[in-house]
Order: structure tokens, then C-alpha cells, then sequence
């Protein structure tokens, strides 16, 4: 991105923000719109924004292979309800009404362990419903738990706002009314990185890939294979491994023994951590270009930079974007001050699940469940951590960009936290495929 398109979209952002602070206005807690009174009663409506507290329900994995992208993840949930009850500024850039609140109701959370399994998440969220009366429910890192988290939702008639989710089901053939994804996905993230590597690494190459054993891993590979045929690039083994694995050897020797030039690891969370370190005992990383298409959180700091350098990956934020992008530098520097350490993209993606979330129901003036839906299904523009999004009516899919990154040498690190370089800023609109390419049928309202 250049000088000139950078100061474009600084000046976009700060004066929409601003236009966005002077519009709000305080309301106190406990305050309903007029029309409420008028819906019917459905899922947890109305008795879940009856009172001066509406509660959500937060299903992260805390223990198990993707805890600490869980945990991560969870404090990003943390920081958007302490700023969307205290009208943050940077809650009120992205979500103007929000002042105190969210329709002046204060907004709480119950959390549970998903341990990345879909029955202990649906266990957990339907307890969360009948309980607690949640209006809203959020958390994955497995996509399996969102495919299932979504099916909750259209059937209890509860929103459900994904969190980390890389599977093209998602938001494809399981997709729901009652479901929406902010984050990037396999489509996405191999049309935006495939133009890269064929440019960086030459065209006609051989690929090793490493599978985990489930819908994001499945979609993810298959998305790479197709947009890297581009180039001619040709797989020679699609080794498959559970979750949750512990050894990695069987599949690391065939890998090894395949002639690959390039081996593309799907894996995520811890998982990708130890087939990495067991990559380099096998001698893989010397003979092989090691790419990682669906960035995980913590990967570079978990395997050190050592390994890490000169690997490219894809991923919906990197920290080093503030300097383009506004309202990331105020959100970088809030998390850090609570935290104390910079945010991976996890705990970005759900601040920003919560802060478009108030701001559909603000929009909405009400939480009954359709009208939010439809607010937004109405695909407004608006200024977010990484620029304008907006989202797809027709499949409930946000529009954002793509960030492709390359692993720096531990010398060329600037400070500690310094592991990518962030090398283009793909536009999500050219990368997404069209919205019923994998089969997405919402369903209905009601």
C-alpha cells in the first residue's frame, strides 16, 4: 500500500469515526425501544433484554490443542464488553449509538471450556440459554464447533457470531440466518496468498500437504490446491492427521519421501507447533519451503523466529497494520495496556464480533432477534480495525481484507513481538467467492 492510499484511508476512517462520536448519544442503562413491545416472543426474546442486563454466552477452548488461541480470543471478548459499557471511543468509532451500553443495557458474559469439541460448546451454550436467557452466543477455534454453534442457533432462534473459523462451511453449505462469520476462511485465504507464493517461490512446483482431520482442514486444502494450480503447482501427497495429535512421524516420513518442494501445514493451534518442531527433526524444513496458509496465533513465538523466518501465511491482522490503519493502533494500544502483550488476530476478531454486533443492534433498535438479522443484512460500510467492511446479506460473510505475511529473521526483528512483515493488503471483495458457490441456503427468520 502506498503513502498516498494510506493517507486516503487515515483521513476516511478518522473523519467517519468522528462523524460517528458526534451522532451518539448517552443513554441509561436499562432504556428499551418503544417498538420491542410489539414482537413475539421467540428463543430467549424478550426475557433476555427484559431487565438492565443482557447476558452473552462465550464458548472458547481453555484447554486442549487450541487453548491458547482460546484464551487469546477470550480476552478480545473481555475488552469489547468493558468498552461497549463504557461508550469506548473506539467502540462508538465502529458502533456510533454506543454510548453506555447497548441499547442502554448493560452487556455481561458467562464463559464455559469448549475444549474445541462441538458437544461440550452446544452442552455449554444451551445451558447458557435456558440459564442465563443469553441473546447472543459466540466462540470457536474449531470449526466444527461453529458448524455446530450454528445449528443451535437457527434451531433455538439465538444470534450466534463465530469465532476463529477456517472452514468455507461455515459460512457455506452450513451456513444459517442466525449465524455470522467476521473472519477470513480457506477461500479466502488462498486466493489472496497463491498470487504470492507462485510470484515469490516460481511456478510448477510440488506440494506436501499436512491435514488436520476435519472441515477447516479439508476445505482449507482443498481451496490451496485449486487456486495454486495457477501456477502449476501440483500436489504429491495429502497426508491427513487427527486433532489433537501427538506424533507426527508417520506423516512427516511420507511427506519427507515425496519429492515435495513445498509443504503447505494446515495444522492449527498447538497442533501446528508440534508438527513444525517435528518437521525440522525429520530434516523437512532444509529440503522443503514450509508455508502455513490460515495463520495461527502464537505460531511464530511458540516455534521461535528461527523457523519461522521466511514463512508466508495468510491472516485477518497483524499488529504492525496500525500504522496504516487508526482505530487497529488505538486497539492495539488498549489491549496491550490491559493485557501486556500485542493481540493476535483471535482477540481482534472478537472485538470486532462484538463491536459490529452492538452496532447492528443499535441500528436495529431492538434486540428481537429478525430485526438485528435484518439490520445486518442491510451491508452497511463501516469503519472497523482494518478499514471499511461490511456484510454479505446472502450469506452472512464480512467483507474485509486479506493481510499476507512473511516470517522475519530473529536479526531483523525490531522488537520482540516483531515475527511478520506484512507483505499486501488483499481487498476481501475480489478474493470471496460468490455467496452460494458452497451451497449456502440461510433459511428462515422465524
Amino acid at each position: 500500500m502506498d503513502s498516498l492510499a494510506i493517507g486516503a484511508l487515515r483521513r476516511r476512517t478518522v473523519l467517519r469515526a468522528g462523524a460517528g462520536l458526534a451522532a451518539a448519544s448517552a443513554l441509561p442503562f436499562g432504556w428499551s425501544h418503544p417498538a420491542a413491545a410489539a414482537e413475539p416472543a421467540m428463543g430467549t426474546w424478550p426475557a433476555g433484554s427484559s431487565g438492565d442486563t443482557v447476558y452473552v454466552g462465550i464458548t472458547v477452548p481453555r484447554t486442549g490443542t487450541y487453548a491458547v488461541q482460546g484464551e487469546d480470543e477470550l480476552k478480545g471478548y473481555m475488552l469489547a464488553v468493558e468498552h461497549i459499557n463504557a461508550g469506548d471511543p473506539l467502540i462508538r468509532a465502529m458502533s456510533p449509538r454506543t454510548t453506555k451500553g447497548v441499547l442502554g443495557k448493560k452487556v455481561a458474559y458467562v464463559v464455559a471450556d469448549s475444549e474445541a469439541k462441538p458437544n461440550t460448546a452446544v452442552q455449554a451454550q444451551s445451558r447458557f440459554i435456558s440459564e442465563n436467557k443469553v441473546i447472543l452466543m459466540t466462540g470457536s477455534t474449531s470449526s466444527a464447533v461453529a458448524v455446530a454453534l450454528n445449528k443451535l442457533a437457527q434451531r433455538e432462534k439465538v444470534l450466534y457470531v463465530a469465532g476463529i473459523s477456517g472452514s468455507n462451511d461455515t459460512t457455506g453449505k452450513d451456513c444459517v440466518r442466525y449465524g455470522f462469520r467476521q473472519c477470513f476462511y480457506g477461500q479466502t485465504a488462498a486466493a489472496a496468498l497463491s498470487p504470492v507464493l507462485i510470484k515469490n517461490l516460481g511456478k510448477n512446483k510440488k506440494v506436501a500437504y499436512l491435514t488436520p482431520d476435519y472441515t477447516y482442514g479439508h476445505t482449507v486444502q482443498k481451496s490451496m490446491e485449486e487456486y495454486l494450480k495457477a501456477g502449476g503447482w501440483t500436489t504429491v501427497t495429502d497426508q491427513v492427521a487427527p486433532l489433537g495429535a501427538a506424533d507426527y512421524s508417520s506423516y512427516l516420513l511420507n511427506i519427507s519421501n515425496s519429492g515435495a518442494d513445498v509443504l503447505v501445514n494446515i495444522n492449527f493451534g498447538h497442533d501446528a507447533v508440534l508438527s513444525i518442531q517435528q518437521a525440522r527433526q525429520f530434516g523437512i524444513l532444509g529440503k522443503q519451503t514450509l508455508i502455513v496458509p490460515y495463520q495461527t496465533p502464537f505460531l511464530a513465538r511458540d516455534v521461535g523466529a528461527d523457523l519461522m523466518a521466511g514463512v508466508y501465511a495468510a491472516t485477518d491482522f497483524w499488529w504492525t497494520i496500525q500504522d496504516a490503519y487508526p482505530l487497529a493502533k488505538m486497539f492495539v494500544a488498549s489491549f496491550e495496556k490491559k493485557f501486556g502483550y500485542k493481540p493476535e488476530w483471535g482477540a481482534e476478531n472478537a472485538y470486532m464480533q462484538f463491536a459490529l454486533w452492538a452496532g447492528a443492534v443499535e441500528a436495529a433498535g431492538t434486540f428481537y432477534p429478525p430485526a438485528v438479522i435484518k439490520s445486518y443484512e442491510e451491508g452497511r460500510h463501516t469503519p472497523s480495525l482494518v478499514g471499511d467492511v461490511w456484510w454479505r446479506g446472502a450469506d452472512h460473510q464480512l467483507v474485509h481484507p486479506v493481510f499476507i505475511v512473511r516470517g522475519r529473521k530473529a536479526a531483523d526483528m525490531k522488537s520482540p513481538d516483531d515475527y511478520y512483515e506484512v507483505l499486501e493488503t488483499v481487498p476481501g471483495e475480489g478474493v470471496m467467492q460468490a455467496p452460494d458457490a458452497f451451497g449456502c441456503k440461510l433459511g428462515p427468520y422465524t
